[in-house]
């Protein structure tokens, strides 16, 4: 073999042997690759399906809403959303409306996220569910059965209980004008605001800074 020949076969050993040790590494790391990357892949077509259902529920809820929000808010409350995977599931939920059909979508999309969600249809329904049980939020819609001031009497049963759940307002007659009790945290007629404070208040709940 001439010289010129040997000196272009020395050259390419180091080439080779660096595909060598790329495929030995590969195929002593595959297992442990592949264990660590199909989770996550799984995990973010999961996220998908979730946040493709969240935004169908969300669309509902807008439509039976009397105050519907913007397409920006709603890509904003989807990301929430999104990014809230570990702080929403296992959280509890007291939602407390004389018709609570209509706060279907919501219901739903709070299920969907992992939350345990009670439905009580007057004060007297909540009553015995705050005693016995343990929330991280109560909503409440305003008036309830000829009751203008329903929501004011259901945040005074939790004084009467010293139940220390975090209340919000949703209700279609929301108005800020007539005063915010000490015990709400917020109101609100928007769907999308709605899933904002709730996300904030399980924030808190998780930070143990209730």
């Amino acid at each position: 073999m001439s010289e010129a020949l040997w000196i272009k076969v020395i050259g390419t050993v180091p080439a080779v042997l660096w595909v060598a040790f790329a495929v030995t590494v590969y195929l002593t790391l595959r297992v442990t690759i592949i264990d660590r990357m199909v989770p996550r892949l799984t995990a973010v077509r999961a996220m998908g399906v979730e946040v493709e259902l969240a935004g169908e529920l969300l669309d509902r809820a807008q439509e039976e809403s009397p105050s519907p929000d913007t397409p920006t808010a709603r890509r904003t409350a989807l990301g929430r959303l999104a990014h809230a995977g570990e702080l929403l599931p296992g959280g509890r939920i007291l939602w407390v409306d004389d018709h609570p059909e209509g706060n279907t979508p919501l219901v739903q999309l709070f299920r969907a996220a992992g939350m345990h969600v009670d439905l009580a249809r007057s004060t007297e329904e909540a009553a015995p569910l705050l005693r016995r049980r343990s929330y991280d939020v109560l909503i409440t819609d305003m008036a309830r059965q000829g009751d203008p001031r329903a929501d004011i009497t259901l945040l005074r049963l939790l004084d009467e209980y010293d139940v220390r759940t975090p209340a919000l307002v949703h209700s279609g007659s929301w108005d800020p004008e007539r005063g915010v009790d000490r015990r709400l945290f917020a109101g609100t007629t928007v769907p999308t605001e709605l899933v904002h404070f709730v996300i904030d208040l399980m924030e808190r709940s998780r930070l143990g800074s209730l």
